[in-house]
């Protein structure tokens, strides 16, 4: 075995045992949202589903975007961890050539990841997809978001069917906890 297919089962196996989804090949490249209008995006937004990964662990997740500085939105995710605590994470999105192609950076002097909004109609529900090639492989991420802490199985169904249609394994998404009882200190 060469260097590279050892780097390459290593890198695999410790992504896979920290849940992530990966797949063979390089990132698909899927439409995005015509038109993307970044002020109509702005607010909060609940997340309904997402592909697991290891930057997120909590329930009654999140994300709330707001105008920054001309070209750049700040980004806020709040999530409620099993110990009662609230993780907030901040950040930045800046628009790329295409304005539905968001590039999100958490911190500093990290490279942004990408951030697609690949559907919206900005008042019920948003697909968000991102993916990182690594060689011979991708790692993918996924969120289906809400403007309210749920929505209508016809909609997730939908989101669905265009995860499907890119290959994105629907079956590997996991349902956010958004039951008001028990995200009720999220709110306070």
């Amino acid at each position: 075995m060469n260097a590279i297919q050892v780097f390459s089962l290593t890198l695999l196996s410790l992504l896979a045992a920290n849940a992530q989804v990966i797949m063979p090949g390089r990132c698909p490249r899927p439409a995005v949202q015509s038109d993307f209008d970044a002020a109509k995006y702005l607010g909060r937004w609940y997340e309904i589903q997402r592909l697991p990964h290891t930057f997120q662990k909590g329930e009654c997740s999140t994300a709330t975007y707001s105008l920054k500085s001309p070209g750049v939105i700040g980004v806020l995710n709040r999530e409620l961890l099993d110990d009662g605590t609230i993780n907030a994470l901040t950040g930045s999105a800046k628009s790329s050539s295409e304005p539905a192609k968001l590039l999100v950076s958490f911190f500093e002097n990290s490279p942004p990841a990408p951030y697609w909004v690949l559907s919206t109609d900005y008042d019920n529900y948003a697909l968000v997809y991102s993916c990182t090639d690594l060689g011979l492989i991708h790692l993918e991420f996924a969120w289906i978001l809400s403007r309210e802490p749920s929505l209508p199985e016809e909609t997730i169904e939908e989101l669905h069917s265009t995860l499907s249609s890119i290959g994105v394994r629907v079956d590997k998404l996991l349902t956010t906890n958004q039951d008001a009882a028990y995200c009720r200190t999220m709110s306070e």
